[in-house]
C-alpha cells in the first residue's frame, strides 16, 4: 500500500497567530470554512485546538464519502494536526509568517492508499480533488479573516 499525499497552500493577509487561532476555533469558525463537500459537522470534545474531537463527513467524490472523527493536536506553534480515528488520514495545517501581516498556510493530508487498479486511480486523482476542496477552505479562511479581522 502506497502513501497518498495532497497539499495546497495560500498566502493569507493576516499575521500567523490570527490565522492559526482562526483555524483552531472548531466551535465557532471552522464549520463556516468548510465547503459543501463537508456535512454532519459536530464538535464532540473541546472546540479550541489541542484536545478537540470533531466529526464530519467528507464527500471526496460522487461515490466516496469519508466518515471522519478527528483528534486535534497542536504539536508545535503554528501547527494543527487532525488525525482521523476512522482511517489512516492525517491532515496537517502549518502556518508561518510571510512578511508583515501576511502568513503562508500549507495544508497537507496523507493516508495509506488502496492497492491494485483502485490504488492507481486513487494516487492519480485523489490528491488533485482534495487539493481543490482545501483551496475552497483556504478561500473561505481568507474571506473570514478579512471580514472579522480574525475575531
Amino acid at each position: 500500500m502506497a502513501q497518498v499525499e495532497a497539499t495546497t497552500e495560500r498566502i493569507i493577509a493576516a499575521d500567523a497567530e490570527t490565522v492559526i487561532d482562526t483555524l483552531a476555533d472548531y466551535t465557532n469558525t471552522r464549520a463556516n470554512l468548510l465547503p459543501e463537500q463537508f456535512s454532519e459537522y459536530e464538535v464532540r470534545e473541546g472546540g479550541d485546538g489541542d484536545g478537540t474531537l470533531v466529526h464530519w463527513k467528507l464527500q471526496a467524490t460522487k461515490k466516496r464519502v469519508r466518515d471522519c472523527l478527528l483528534e486535534v493536536t497542536e504539536p508545535t506553534d503554528g501547527e494543527i494536526v487532525e488525525k482521523d480515528r476512522n482511517s489512516s488520514m492525517v491532515t496537517t495545517w502549518t502556518v508561518t509568517p510571510a512578511g508583515e501581516k501576511r502568513s503562508k498556510v500549507v495544508v497537507t493530508s496523507v493516508w495509506t492508499g488502496a492497492t491494485g487498479i483502485g490504488g492507481f486511480f486513487e494516487r492519480t486523482f485523489a490528491p488533485k480533488g482534495l487539493a481543490r476542496i482545501y483551496d475552497q477552505v483556504l478561500d473561505r479562511l481568507a474571506a473570514e479573516i478579512a471580514r472579522t479581522g480574525g475575531k
